[in-house]
Formats: C-alpha cells, structure tokens, sequence
C-alpha cells in the first residue's frame, strides 16, 4: 500500500546540503537518505539475481549501483516470470542540449527494451519546460525537443518498439487520458508533493496529469491491463507517487520504478548540468571541448603529487573515477583505477589521460548515429 501523501513528501528534499526537485538538483546528495525520504525500497542483491537470469548478466550500471532504488521492480518481474509483457516509460525535459548525464537512464532502458523485448513510451515533455521556465517560448521548447529527439534515436531504441511522444503534438494521444487522472489528484496533493504555491501557474498545476499518462497509456491503447516499469532518475519520483495513488481508481497496475543516481559534473560537487556547461560534456562537444573539460575537472587527489604519493587519492568524490565507472565496461579496468588512485600510484593527470580517449571515442560514434537520425524522426514520433 502507498504511504499517504503528506507535507514531509514534498517535491523539494533537503538531504544534507542536497536539493533535489523535479526541476532542480543541487548540492551533495546522500542516496540512502533519499530512498528512507521519498519511501523507495534500495535494490536487493536478490533482484539483481532475478534480472540476470533473464538478461545473461547485469547491465553495467546495475553492477556498479548506478541504477539503486525501485518501486515495485519486485512486481514487474512476478508478472514477467508468468508470461505477462511489461512495457517502458520514460523522458526528456527539452530545456536545452542533451549532455551525456542525460543518456544514464536512455542507455539502461535501451538494454531493458532488448533484454526483454519491451515496447517503449518515450515522452518529451516540452510543455512542462514551456509552462516552468519563463525564458522560453513555445517555439523554444519545441524546437529543443525535436533537438533532443536525435541524441533519443542515436542510443539505439528499435524503432519498431518505440514510440516518441512530444507533448505539445500528441494531445490527442494524451489529453483525454490526463483529464481522468486530473479529476482524481487535488490540488491540496499536488501543492504536497510538489510544493505548488498560489502564484505557480494554473498550467503547471495540471502537469503532472500528462507525466502520469504514458504510465497508463498501454493499458488504455491495448484494452488490457500492461505492466509499466519507469526507469529515470530519483529527482523524477513525486511524479510516480501520485501516479501510483490514482492507477487503482481508474482501474490501472500502479507503474513500477528503477531509480538511477545522477552522473556528476566535472566541478566540485553537483550533478551534471546544462546551467553550468564548462563542467558538463555535451553530446554535440567536440573532441577538444570534451578533452579540455576533462583536463579541467575537480578531483579526488591531494594538493601535491608528493602528498598524493603518501597518502593516495579519493575516487568516491571524483567525478573523473564515476565517469570511467560509467565508460568502462571490464569490471576488472575499474578497480585497478580505483586501487590505483586509492593507494597514491596513479596520479590525477594520468587518470585524466586515460578517460579523455573514452570518452572522445563514445562521442565520436554517437554523434555519426545522432545525426543519421534526421533521416528517421517521423519513424518514431506518435502523431496526434
């Protein structure tokens, strides 16, 4: 049974010095505090267990917790192991170019979607950008999704399991399952969850009724009841708690979550964001602006190389060790740079050196797919 929708499960989480909204995300963030807040469930080594019996092995982001929270996942699998399909769920805020923070979720829901044959509901939310930031024009927030739609297609979702929603183009897709949804969500609950206030938009108050909707979307399309799993993000999941209260009343399964941690920008601190570009790597960077941002970053390393020798680096505050756990796939190459910068050995230009190839060679291949995309846009897009 879901927690009662209370005060405490605002939107805006104070975790230590950490901000963590729908829209906003700043400061140091501590995850296991953020699981006992939002009342998520970490993942078991026993799920982990279940999925690999399905999958052939664990996908590198659940091997290495970047994926850690769920609801439900527990459920999904249940319904998995009797024969019933399950369908994907998630999205993209057009606020501004995509950087590669963006693609953690877009990449592990591409391996669910293969491993499982799953149908995907993919939704860019350029509405709710629209209605939420007062510098941008409708024009503005449409032409930035049809921007982010390319670095969409370029991770590789089978076109023939996947359908892209633009919100402002798909209202007839979408409205007449949000306004069902609305009639059952106060606006006492939505000024809880989200921390609404008498001057937030009457627009921005309805939103969360069109985020619910691709949860339900199958179930509606189908005429039969479609499990749906929703992988994101853990900023995303007030939109998923109210979405989870209303299912039972219109008759719908409750949406189930897998909840990433967010990749961190190359500052101090924080995770990536398009706000603060000189420490986030953009999939449109070229190769020098990605090396030089590289070379610039925050590290975990001592103030010289002799205190580094004596006394060793920290990889757990590195953004330059969380990226080579994110673009290495041999487990083995990880630790021995996390044992190598622990014990003082490897220094922090070399580290550098080491990722700046990585990540070069992954931009590399995802801009020729990226723009290979332009030719197949209408191939995923759900018209209204």
């Amino acid at each position: 049974m879901e927690r009662p929708v209370c005060r405490r499960d605002r939107a805006e989480k104070q975790v230590s010095n950490a901000t963590v909204t729908p829209w906003e995300v700043t400061g140091e963030i501590d995850y296991d505090k953020l699981i006992k807040q939002f009342g998520t469930q970490p993942i078991t080594e026993e799920l982990l267990q279940r999925i690999a019996k399905h999958t052939g092995g664990l996908h590198p982001q659940l091997r290495r917790r970047l994926f850690y929270s769920h609801r439900d996942l527990d459920v999904i699998l249940n319904e998995y192991e009797k024969g019933n399909k399950f369908y994907l769920y998630t999205g993209r805020g057009p606020s501004g170019p995509v950087h590669i923070g963006h693609l953690v979720p877009w990449i592990f829901t591409r391996h669910l979607q293969e491993k499982f044959d799953a149908k995907l509901y993919f939704q860019v939310t350029d509405d709710e950008r629209y209605l939420y930031h007062e510098k941008f024009s409708q024009e503005d927030t449409y032409n930035n999704a049809l921007d982010n739609i390319l670095d969409v297609i370029a991770v590789g979702f089978d076109k023939n399991k996947t359908k892209i929603i633009i919100d402002s183009r798909a209202g007839g897709v979408l409205y007449k399952l949000a306004v069902r949804i609305a009639k059952h969500v106060t606006l006492s609950t939505a000024k809880a969850v989200f921390g609404f206030q008498d001057s937030t938009n009457i627009g921005l108050a309805f939103y969360p009724a069109i985020q619910a909707a691709p949860a339900f979307l199958e179930s509606e399309l189908t005429g039969k009841s479609s499990p749906c799993l929703i992988p994101a993000a853990i900023d995303q999941d007030p939109f998923w708690r109210v979405t989870r209260d209303v299912a039972p009343k219109l008759g719908f399964p409750k949406p189930a979550q897998i909840h990433s941690k967010f990749l961190p920008g190359l500052g101090q601190g924080g995770k990536m964001s398009a706000s603060h570009p000189e420490t986030a790597i953009f999939t449109t960077d070229s190769a020098k602006e990605a090396q030089a941002k590289i070379s610039s970053s925050f590290t975990g390393g001592q103030a010289t190389r002799e205190l580094h020798r004596k006394l060793g680096g920290n990889p757990d505050i590195c953004p330059v060790f969380a990226y080579h756990s994110f673009f290495t796939e041999n487990d083995q190459e990880v630790e021995n740079i996390y044992g190598s910068c622990r014990s003082g050995e490897l220094f922090c230009g070399e580290c550098k050196a080491i990722l700046a190839p990585k990540v070069t060679t992954f931009l590399a291949d995802h801009q020729k797919k990226r723009d290979a995309a332009r030719k197949v846009v209408n191939d995923y897009l759900i018209q209204s």
